[in-house]
């Protein structure tokens, strides 16, 4: 189960920093400490952290369907700069976003779940 678990966060960290570039990587498991040295209100830190980077993966997921999209319509409208190749490659793109989007949401609930199922 925390393998599951330690992977999922592994693979979010991982794109996370893709989406972020080398220069501003994010430092680990560290810990949000307010001034007095305890962790901060809730992790809240944490939280905003795993929130944003899960917006921004499906935000990118969007814009790669937005794109794949308006390359087909301009294919479709005789574009010159719209070839096939770049129309296939583009709804590949995003058709491989989908999927992965939807595999770790997958992965999150059944995380979720043997946690959820854990015996006190």
């Amino acid at each position: 189960m925390t393998d599951a678990i330690s992977s999922i966060l592994s693979q979010i960290r991982a794109h996370e920093t893709r989406m972020r570039g080398p220069a501003e990587a994010p430092l680990g498991n560290a810990i949000a400490v307010d001034g007095a040295g305890r962790p901060d209100a809730a992790g809240s830190a944490g939280a905003a952290g795993f929130q944003q980077t899960l917006s921004n993966a499906i935000d990118g997921v969007s814009r790669t369907q937005a794109t794949a999209a308006n390359l087909q319509q301009a294919f479709e409208l005789g574009d010159p700069r719209a070839d096939l190749a770049r129309v296939m490659v583009a709804m590949q793109q995003s058709q491989v976003a989908f999927r992965a989007t939807v595999e770790v949401r997958n992965r999150l609930v059944q995380a979720y779940q043997d946690v959820m199922n854990m015996p006190i």
